[in-house]
């Protein structure tokens, strides 16, 4: 979605369109370059094995850890911009588009299993040399995040997971449309998208028309791969074994879940917390699916809060 700067980004569009006829795709362009460098990030990509990873980083690196963001399923590095805006001056940032997604290569052959989005991000980051890092992810993002701390504890200095998949005790409103054979979260034609963002955002922010459409057109486009890793998702990242294995998660955890949230039950959260040895869990009041968007000042303040706080415990310790 859009960041934090608005009034800037509705005047850059009228401008733009102003001083010549710019298409949608060129003033969606413009304004999302406003919007990363607003936040202090900027694009770069990285080739590995014939995949390419587009991602966000620091425009400015900073002396501090490091944050790596996990999108949800459909979405893209761009939803994490509003809360990055906060945090990009005392961490450097790392917001990927995972395969399927966004920039990156979209290949109907590639695998998109949890498990497979999991091995994924830790070639992303050995290439990328990160080393220990906070990592935090936003639905089927929550689930790779903690799928990747029970897998690779060694990388994982504390986790955050935003309304996370992969625990399904209660089912959501989603799980019910599924069940009767829609899944509003396939965008297929005009007017779903719409449909998309009021049932996945409680409180949704102002994004200009131009950028709307295209994200709508993209979203029509990437049907066919959206398809195919819902399924795969579906079918097999959400087993028993996922619920057994938070117990193996070794780093500090918080879990932050919007009580509005539609998309995975909010009641779920009691249930990672139950699992994981050191975790705790953040209600939010009138949120939706997608805290770092909807609230993306109060997300950035929970999630400085803790890792300062994990950060006081180890110094406490030594």
């Amino acid at each position: 979605m859009i960041s934090k700067p608005v009034l800037p980004v509705i005047v850059l569009l009228v401008v733009t369109t102003l001083l010549g006829a710019c298409s949608r795709q060129t003033l969606y362009d413009k304004a999302i370059s406003w919007e990363r460098s607003g936040a202090g990030l900027e694009e770069s990509r990285l080739e590995l094995d014939g995949i390419t990873i587009a991602y966000l980083k620091n425009v400015e690196p900073v002396d501090g850890e490091t944050i790596v963001l996990i999108h949800g399923f459909g979405a893209n590095k761009d939803n994490w911009l509003r809360m990055a805006g906060h945090l990009s001056d005392e961490f450097n940032i790392y917001a990927l588009d995972l395969p399927g997604h966004g920039d990156s290569t979209k290949d109907l052959d590639l695998g998109y299993s949890i498990s497979d989005q999991v091995t994924y991000a830790k070639t992303i980051m050995t290439e990328l040399e990160l080393g220990p890092v906070h990592m935090m992810g936003n639905s089927m993002g929550g689930a790779i995040t903690a799928q990747y701390a029970y897998t690779y504890p060694e990388d994982i200095l504390t986790a955050v997971l935003f309304d996370p998949a992969g625990v399904f005790e209660f089912d959501s409103e989603l799980v019910a449309l599924v069940k009767q054979g829609e899944n509003p979260l396939i965008v297929e034609k005009p007017g779903d998208f719409e449909r998309l963002v009021d049932f996945a955002l409680e409180k949704k922010p102002f994004v200009p028309w131009p950028i709307y459409s295209v994200m709508e057109e993209r979203a029509i486009a990437n049907r066919q791969v959206n398809e195919r890793i819902f399924a795969a998702i579906r079918d097999s990242g959400y087993q028993p074994g996922f619920r057994d294995a938070l117990e193996r998660i070794e780093a500090p955890v918080l879990v932050v879940w919007g009580e509005k949230d539609r998309i995975t039950d909010a009641r779920n959260g009691a249930i990672f917390v139950e699992r994981i040895p050191d975790a705790r869990l953040e209600l939010l009041e009138d949120v939706g699916h997608a805290p770092m968007i909807e609230v993306p000042e109060r997300s950035a303040n929970l999630v400085r809060e803790f890792i300062a706080e994990q950060r006081n415990q180890t110094q406490a310790a030594h």
